[in-house]
């Protein structure tokens, strides 16, 4: 048994976007207001949404949106281990297994940002207790994760022979389809390979647009059975595959992970071979691919484990001209992406995905029927996901 052609995304909704701290709504008002918009886009009432997922320890509470929504019949509630953004394709993955299982209808998959009311995601924190792995690392500076992801990234580039320029690829297709995109933070700023090369170190080798936006705002998307879905308002984006996971061995950022036998990966090996083999598809047949930039030397590493190309390869994939859209060679990240629209942890990233299908994206690919996201990168676990326009 598998969740292959059984559940579909029928409804997206998202809120305005905001730079980090200028929201003038509360996260929880984003959240209803996002979760809100994804039933009208699917012709569904907000009430009968019994089901909620999310990932990332979102502060939102399924109890306190049932009840704001007014949900005839509170049903479940689903959180995703991981950080970040790790875990926003997993958190679709447990919707769908909620729906399967009967134990709802209608599942929402939600993430709200509201940085100026409760702080900086990027920024180090003066704590009391250092908790976990990162005991291992914050005594000796290591505070953020631009800091902590870099040592895997230098590490897999000096291995590799990968050249600086495929980083620099993938911040400029990110910006060149925010350049269509009417909602993207970044638009009517482009990027050029100058100002890139210009631009100051955060920690080498990652420049400052080789890192992700910080943002406020909310995203939704509402699941059904494929069944319910032909009823509804919009062309279903039908599950192929969505796994999670890792390698048992990965770890996380401190004394585990520079033990690992494999310490330069995104942590997709295992979870990339997953959702191939339930999709009964292979990287040649994805049409367009949402990769989640928190930097983009995790994106280079992410695509080469999920085969899209082989690590010797990587200099001669990562060019504009093979990443953007509509004419690439694989079009990646077409909505501009965490770097360019915005940073919702990954959750924009599915919604492009389903409008890439839908025949409705800013940078649209001709007739494009299998849409991919991977969620972020070198944590554990990590999570993926495959839709299909049937």
């Amino acid at each position: 048994m598998s969740i292959k052609g059984r559940v579909a995304i029928v409804g997206i909704g998202e809120t305005k976007w905001y730079k980090r701290g200028q929201s003038p709504d509360a996260e929880f008002k984003l959240c209803v207001a996002a979760i809100k918009a994804a039933a009208a886009d699917a012709g569904v009432d907000p009430r009968e949404i019994t089901g909620f997922s999310s990932y990332s320890e979102d502060r939102n509470t399924p109890a306190r949106l049932a009840n704001a929504l007014g949900v005839k019949d509170f049903a479940m509630s689903v959180m995703q281990w991981g950080g970040g953004g790790g875990g926003c394709c997993g958190a679709v993955a447990n919707a769908a297994a909620g729906i399967l299982a009967g134990y709802c209808d209608y599942a929402v998959v939600y993430r709200g940002l509201a940085q100026g009311q409760f702080g900086r995601f990027g920024q180090g924190a003066a704590l009391n207790v250092i908790p976990g792995d990162m005991g291992y690392v914050m005594p000796y500076g290591m505070l953020s994760p631009a800091q902590l992801f870099v040592m895997r990234i230098t590490r897999f580039m000096h291995e590799h022979g990968v050249n600086q320029s495929a980083l620099r690829a993938v911040a400029m297709a990110s910006y060149h389809h925010a350049q269509n995109n009417s909602r993207a933070i970044m638009r009517g700023k482009p990027l050029t390979e100058e100002a890139y090369d210009a631009s100051r170190w955060i920690t080498e080798p990652l420049h400052l647009y080789d890192c992700c936006q910080e943002n406020d705002g909310a995203a939704a998307l509402l699941l059904t059975t494929t069944e319910r879905a032909e009823k509804l308002a919009q062309k279903p984006a039908v599950l192929l595959a969505a796994a999670s996971g890792g390698d048992p061995r990965a770890g996380e950022f401190g004394a585990s992970a520079c033990n690992a036998p494999d310490y330069p990966t995104s942590n997709f090996k295992y979870v990339a071979r997953r959702a191939f083999a339930t999709a009964g598809l292979g990287p040649q047949d994805v049409d367009v691919l949402q990769c989640y930039e928190n930097f983009t030397g995790g994106v280079v590493m992410a695509m080469v484990e999920h085969g899209f190309c082989q690590p010797d390869e990587v200099n001669a994939l990562f060019t504009l001209a093979n990443l953007k859209a509509p004419s690439g060679r694989l079009p990646l990240n077409t909505s501009g992406g965490n770097l360019a629209e915005v940073y919702m942890h990954g959750l924009s990233l599915i919604t492009e995905a389903v409008r890439q299908l839908r025949g409705t994206s800013p940078n649209q690919v001709p007739n494009a029927k299998v849409s991919m996201v991977i969620g972020g990168p070198m944590v554990n676990p990590v999570s993926n996901l495959i839709l299909g326009s049937s």
